[in-house]
């Protein structure tokens, strides 16, 4: 073609003239050229991994489905490899961390065995409570008649078991222990005291006592009961622990009696008479039964007291 040279700052364009035009090429028809195939992108997270040998990979201008597995199969290894470092899912480079061990498992072995030696003490203490207790409550039979000692000496006094609250008639009556001395004073002359409530003493020591003795609760209580489970009505004794009883009760009536200084400076108690004041229980006010308020009396004989009781022997 002819370019026009209108000088340096000429613009410079094609020749319009019809020799120009009758000399240019006829233009090729275009034929639209198949599409490349491109290489679909990589994850990120397959970056490092481009060194290694590549993998074939479906055509995806086949089917949308096959574009959209793969693409879901991408996100899944992206997944994956977020996960591997994922504290709060409790893996660690691809490895599930190990729960703590928590209670017995967390001590050291040798802690172990003497948590499971303790353990293995008490539930045998345990069965050997529950069997000794189900032996003293229960009808008399074989193991008691052969080892009821044992049983005795085991439940005896702390673990004592007294079913008259479940009886079909329960106690209504309260029993008060009283005592009175005949003390010989210090000019050589006798004296005898008036009656000494020692129930009603062990009453006031437990009232309002969060924790009150057990001797308080139950020494003189079941001391009288062991009177007059082995005694008649005339007060007699029964069997061979008739003895033993008056003996015992004797014992505890004279501590009681020299901790109130009752033979005051200088004088002995000589004799002592026990006796019980047994008043019957208030019925309510639903109820229609009809008991007597008064007061019964059951006195004993007199008992003489040994010189060693007097002067402390029973402590």
């Amino acid at each position: 073609m002819d370019v026009h040279d209108g000088g340096a700052g000429s613009p410079q364009g094609p020749n319009t003239s019809r020799e120009a035009e009758g000399e240019t090429p006829p233009a090729r028809e275009t034929v639209p050229r198949p599409r490349a195939e491109l290489p679909s992108p990589e994850p990120a997270s397959r970056a490092e991994d481009a060194d290694s040998e590549p993998v074939p990979r479906a055509e995806h201008t086949d089917s949308d489905g096959a574009f959209q597995a793969e693409s879901a199969n991408d996100a899944s290894d992206a997944s994956d490899a977020s996960d591997a470092d994922d504290p709060a899912a409790g893996l660690v480079g691809g490895t599930r961390r190990p729960e703590p061990r928590t209670g017995v498992a967390a001590l050291s072995p040798r802690y172990q065995v003497g948590a499971a030696l303790a353990l293995a003490v008490v539930a045998v203490t345990v069965c050997v409570h529950i069997g000794m207790v189900f032996l003293h409550v229960a009808p008399s039979n074989t193991v008691t008649k052969t080892h009821g000692k044992a049983i005795d000496d085991w439940i005896y006094p702390e673990f004592e078991q007294n079913w008259k609250l479940f009886a079909p008639n329960p106690l209504q009556q309260n029993i008060a222990v009283q005592v009175r001395a005949q003390v010989r004073t210090v000019d050589g002359g006798s004296r005898t005291t008036g009656w000494y409530d020692l129930s009603a003493q062990d009453g006031r020591a437990i009232d309002g006592n969060l924790l009150p003795s057990h001797t308080q609760q139950n020494e003189l209580r079941r001391a009288w009961d062991f009177f007059t489970a082995t005694h008649d009505n005339g007060n007699r004794p029964v069997g061979l622990r008739g003895a033993l009883s008056e003996t015992y009760l004797r014992h505890i009536v004279m501590l009681r009696l020299e901790r109130g200084g009752v033979a005051g400076d200088g004088g002995a108690v000589e004799r002592i008479q026990v006796r019980s004041q047994t008043t019957n229980v208030t019925p309510p006010k639903w109820s229609t039964e009809k008991v007597s308020m008064s007061p019964v009396y059951r006195e004993l004989s007199w008992w003489s007291v040994p010189d060693g009781e007097t002067e402390g022997g029973t402590r």
